[in-house]
């Protein structure tokens, strides 16, 4: 069986997404670190080959296959291309290959409302998007499907990209309009959430600018020199991350002000697992839960690809 985009799309609605990740953050599975594998490319810049496995003993075993050819602009084709291979955990039988890009976008969005469930305020109505890509249109329905989200806005260094999203949502019904850079300073201190999915490489939301009971959710920074959240936002915050291995080696936004003395590993309050399986209660533990920052900082881990996979897997199945 092979899923392409949309019918993963179809395959995985949000709650339902929501749950499945809760639920496998609860549960024992093996997610050895992902595999880097360099690759020469005649005429072209080098690729990347990366292989994030993972598996529930006796049940599932899911590996997920990205191919980053940078070249590929040159070409105009999409410089990343990924899939996801599920196979029964007893025998080995390949049982589905999903679409990639999809799988891995909609699971991120799903990761950063799980959180937002235990984190943002259960009455947290205005939300704004920084960045305006792929991530941007599956975190706004994401966010909706866990908070009474009912004013939203977008910014983005591309004040057109911010156009076109906000058109094409707005469209849709939803009550939503462009944020300009002369705008944030005023604008982000009226925010019950910030949900942040660019490729900055040093900082574009100032910790000054937030509100006390502010929800921030950083998804953009994958490398130790990129951060989307100044020191004062970290400084301010109380820490949460989807696993605390990824997060404090892999993410800038963790290791610089580490590194800089402006907090330490120990800031780092609780990770999905202990969110979800009840070791930290979220927000309604923190010292003053209506004024708390909460932030939450997401790299990614190869347990909720492989959640996403088995969901769409048996959904599919029962149609």
């Amino acid at each position: 069986m092979q899923l392409n985009a949309q019918q993963v799309i179809d395959a995985l609605p949000w709650d339902a997404l929501i749950d499945q990740l809760a639920d496998i953050f609860t549960q024992e599975v093996q997610s050895p670190v992902r595999h880097h594998h360099f690759i020469p490319v005649p005429d072209a810049p080098q690729a990347t080959l990366l292989l994030m496995p993972a598996w529930i003993e006796g049940e599932f075993l899911g590996i997920k296959q990205v191919n980053v050819f940078p070249g590929n602009s040159a070409l105009n084709l999409p410089g990343l291309n990924s899939h996801y291979l599920l196979n029964c955990g007893r025998t080995g039988r390949p049982l589905v290959q999903l679409e990639g890009n999809e799988l891995t976008a909609r699971r991120t969005a799903a990761v950063s409302a799980l959180a937002a469930r235990y984190l943002a305020r259960s009455d947290a109505s205005r939300l704004l998007v920084m960045g305006a890509g792929r991530m941007a249109r599956r975190l706004i329905p994401a966010h909706m499907a866990v908070r009474p989200i009912d004013k939203i806005w977008v910014w983005a260094r591309n004040p057109a990209a911010a156009a076109e999203l906000v058109e094409e949502l707005g469209e849709q019904g939803l009550d939503i309009q462009v944020a300009t850079e002369q705008e944030l300073p005023e604008l982000v201190p009226q925010m019950d959430i910030v949900s942040c999915a660019t490729m900055a490489e040093t900082p574009i939301l100032k910790g000054e600018w937030l509100s006390p009971g502010c929800h921030l959710d950083l998804i953009g920074s994958f490398t130790p020199t990129m951060r989307e959240a100044d020191d004062e936002a970290l400084r301010r915050s109380h820490i949460f991350v989807d696993t605390r291995a990824g997060a404090l080696s892999e993410t800038g936004e963790l290791l610089i002000p580490i590194r800089q003395g402006v907090i330490t590993p120990d800031h780092v309050l609780a990770e999905l697992s202990e969110l979800c399986g009840g070791k930290h209660a979220g927000r309604s533990a923190l010292p003053d839960p209506d004024s708390a920052i909460t932030l939450f900082k997401s790299v990614g881990a190869s347990l909720e690809d492989l959640a996403a996979a088995i969901l769409a897997y048996q959904r599919s199945q029962n149609r």
